[in-house]
């Protein structure tokens, strides 16, 4: 990584499931039997992601550039959304050093889409793809994740000038 100025910043996502799929983790489509409540596709991965990068320039969160009530956002593309927070962090004069994405459910695996999910990452942030880390755990059948009502995820990113 490039010397200078270092920042993290870590987010954190949860969607309850809908009965209308696909599941997208990552740009990634998982399950095209179940979805998500959502304003936009519901991407939770990389919503934790957007939150993550923006709070480690501290300028602001998901709905702050991305409000739930603007009519653009419904069904809107995460990934897309990401390219965009992107484009914010790199507008402060940063660039994205690493990022780690825990994915949060007692149903849904990770595992057989993990490259594809890093390898779309890694695309997006324009970051080599040892530098994303994708992985997954579950509550041990604890609170409504483990009820398997919902999936949350948990993001780290460091930026660096």
């Amino acid at each position: 990584m490039a010397e200078g100025h270092t920042r993290v910043g870590w987010g954190f996502d949860a969607h309850r499931f809908g009965p209308d799929g696909p599941l997208i983790l990552c740009g990634i489509e998982v399950d095209d039997a179940r979805g998500v409540e959502a304003t936009s596709d519901g991407d939770v991965a990389a919503h934790a992601l957007i939150d993550a990068l923006l709070g480690a320039v501290g300028i602001g969160d998901l709905g702050t550039h991305f409000a739930s009530d603007d009519p653009d956002m419904q069904g809107a593309d995460s990934m897309q959304l990401l390219v965009r927070a992107l484009r914010l962090v790199e507008n402060e004069s940063y660039r994205v050093g690493n990022v780690d994405v825990t994915i949060i459910s007692e149903s849904v695996r990770v595992a057989p889409h993990r490259d594809a999910m890093r390898a779309a990452l890694s695309e997006v942030l324009r970051i080599d793809v040892d530098a994303v880390s994708v992985k997954a755990t579950s509550t041990d059948g604890m609170g409504s994740i483990g009820a398997d009502e919902g999936i949350a995820a948990a993001a780290v990113a460091t930026v660096y000038r």
